[in-house]
């Protein structure tokens, strides 16, 4: 059977799945059962990515990232080299937790900085921004940017990854896009 991927004669795939065109999954990378990875994505080398995963279109998945169970990446999501999710909130060697695995939603555009991590449970709006080294343990806003341990936001993030400075009318224009968006109530939502 012809794939309309490319996968590393080292990567290992297994069963059951799905993996979208135009995809590269790149060396000693392991795509465990029941995956279902988009169209485009690129999985670089000494990725695991656990079972049942869902990754969508144009996701980038950088070296030595470990994506866990119950984890749901939506259309161009950037995970920054390094970084790991969880699946379980009180981990113990001894203790089976797997029907207890959390869910971890990833929203469209969303970027996560190298050595971040992302503690299951939670979910990451839309274009949000997370710092390199970053310990997020609650849920991200839309647009925002946070950094440290634990993350804290400092600001928010343009489409372009560009940060947005509001005026006294809470409207911002990313220097690269020219897009708008607009703060109201704690929250960022771009002008269309």
């Amino acid at each position: 059977m012809d794939n309309n991927y490319f996968a590393h004669e080292t990567a290992v795939i297994d069963t059951g799945c799905v993996i979208g065109e135009g995809t590269k999954i790149w060396h000693f990378s392991h795509i465990m059962a029941n995956c279902t990875i988009g169209t485009n994505c690129n999985v670089g080398q000494n990725v695991v990515v656990s079972p049942d995963v869902i990754l969508g279109n144009n996701v980038k998945v950088q070296n030595n990232v470990s994506i866990y169970t119950g984890v749901i990446c939506e259309d161009d999501v950037f995970l920054g080299p390094s970084m790991v999710f969880t699946n379980v909130v009180n981990p113990r060697c001894a203790v089976n937790r797997k029907s207890e695995y959390k869910k971890t939603f990833v929203k469209r555009g969303a970027t996560i900085g190298a050595n971040s991590t992302i503690v299951c449970g939670i979910t990451l709006g839309e274009f949000c921004f997370i710092g390199a080294g970053a310990v997020v343990t609650k849920d991200v806003k839309p647009y925002a940017l946070v950094v440290g341990n634990p993350a804290r936001q400092t600001g928010w993030m343009s489409e372009f990854g560009h940060k947005l400075s509001f005026n006294s009318e809470g409207l911002a224009v990313c220097p690269e896009s020219k897009g708008q968006y607009r703060l109201v109530d704690g929250f960022v939502k771009k002008i269309e």
